[in-house]
């Protein structure tokens, strides 16, 4: 299941981490190469409804993953949300999905090798990216060694970091023992404005982003007394998208974006 890293010269790929529908086909509309379907995205995202997977896989174009976490907080698992999971990816197997997004530690913070086994195991010839749950191992090399051992095409990371910017140094570490061995995905806090910045300080070929902005409620019936239940709510922008893919053609030196 493991592909080769992308070269220096390859065009860089940029991810949307969509958290609904509407998020992906503007992620699509905006010229992003792959999504990432999720639900709950203020949690870290977890595995959407099926309603929402099956909408998606009928209606976006480009590679389709989705991750697959069962609840917000600890990436610990007991055997029912292994079950859970399992049941998850073999659902995204079923709809046609390019790939899941899955990861689980143990209690000590090293990779639950043999969790992951499963839903690995469960996902066929999907592809595999393993997500953050890596930025709060207990020893990243280790933990990198691991997920590599696995078959996992991409890891997503931080560098540890509560953003890509500050973390861009030790995503620059763990790029360079990577090797070609897996890709390494840069993620988190990145904006139009600084992705080219983080691009050039971590060395690193794909990227991740929500790439949101506020969308306006049509809503003429607002009740304040209940915040959260009448709200606006933050979705992908195409044009944000855009902006990003166009400022991480720039950094890499290509002459425009696809």
């Amino acid at each position: 299941m493991t592909e080769s890293t992308a070269s220096p010269t390859t065009r860089p790929l940029l991810e949307i981490a969509a958290g609904s529908l509407g998020s992906a086909l503007a992620a699509q509309v905006g010229g992003a190469d792959r999504i990432e379907l999720c639900a709950n995205l203020a949690e870290g995202g977890t595995t959407p409804s099926y309603g929402t997977l099956a909408v998606a896989r009928d209606r976006v174009r480009i590679p389709l993953y989705a991750i697959v976490r069962p609840r917000a907080g600890d990436f610990c698992y007991d055997a029912a949300d292994v079950d859970v999971m399992r049941r998850d990816v073999e659902t995204c197997v079923a709809l046609g999905y390019d790939g899941v997004v899955i990861g689980a530690l143990d209690v000590d913070g090293d990779v639950d090798e043999a969790v992951c086994r499963v839903l690995i195991n469960a996902a066929s010839t999907l592809g595999v990216t393993f997500h953050r749950a890596f930025d709060v191992v207990r020893d990243r090399q280790a933990a990198l060694e691991a997920i590599i051992t696995l078959g996992c095409e991409r890891v997503l990371t931080s560098g540890g970091a509560a953003t890509a910017l500050a973390g861009a140094e030790q995503i620059a570490a763990t790029v360079r023992h990577a090797g070609t061995r897996i890709r390494v995905m840069v993620g988190a806090g990145i904006t139009p404005g600084n992705i080219g910045d983080v691009a050039r300080r971590s060395n690193a070929h794909e990227f991740h982003a929500s790439a949101r902005s506020l969308h306006a409620s049509p809503s003429r019936r607002r009740d304040h007394r209940l915040p959260g239940l009448d709200a606006d709510r933050q979705e992908t922008d195409a044009g944000v998208v855009r902006a990003m893919v166009e400022a991480l053609a720039r950094a890499q030196g290509f002459d425009g974006a696809s």
